[in-house]
């Protein structure tokens, strides 16, 4: 994947993504900050969160883990679940006023996402209550969303392309809460 992502101000990114809905995921990317590389990776392995990014792979530039940013990371895991549909079956489903919800059994956490499906099937986004402590804000569960503009077909399957997502969704701050904006470019499953 490509795309921007909010650090202060919008920055390119590229990116590569291994998930496993349930499990875990590494996503390894590469962003530029006063013209130089940002390398590292967020990932939920194990049971643990972690983030770990350096300037031209040496400098520490932010590093991360424990009980918050696992937690955080379970909820990611969660909604970003919806890039394996396969996998939905491991999933609890429910439905109330016409929403649907999917709820995931990551470690000791329990997640649910509500997904948004249009009348032609095809899924907009998803929002949930994610662990986290946006603006600085204490850790708690804040508004969590994504938008999907579009999306393609890799071995048969199809899958969103084009994602937005922040904090805040659906409130009247999402403008100012959505830090990332991607295009996948592709996806193989296993």
């Amino acid at each position: 994947m490509y795309g921007h992502i909010r650090i202060g101000t919008w920055r390119p990114f590229t990116a590569t993504q291994l998930l496993a809905p349930g499990v875990g995921f590494i996503w390894a990317a590469t962003a530029k900050m006063a013209g130089l590389p940002v390398v590292g990776y967020d990932r939920y392995v194990d049971g643990t969160g972690e983030m770990r990014w350096r300037i031209g792979g040496l400098i520490p530039v932010m590093s991360a883990r424990g009980a918050d940013v696992s937690a955080s990371a379970a909820g990611r895991l969660a909604i970003e679940s919806v890039f394996v549909p396969t996998a939905f079956r491991r999933a609890q489903w429910s439905s109330d006023d016409g929403a649907i919800h999917a709820t995931w059994s990551i470690d000791e956490h329990r997640e649910t996402v509500e997904l948004d499906i249009g009348e032609d099937g095809r899924l907009r986004g998803a929002v949930m209550a994610r662990w986290g402590n946006p603006d600085g804000l204490p850790y708690a569960r804040y508004p969590f969303g994504v938008t999907f503009e579009s999306e393609g077909r890799f071995a048969g399957i199809t899958i969103p392309t084009r994602v937005r997502a922040g904090w805040w969704w659906r409130t009247d701050q999402q403008e100012r809460g959505e830090f990332f904006r991607a295009t996948v470019t592709a996806a193989a499953f296993r």
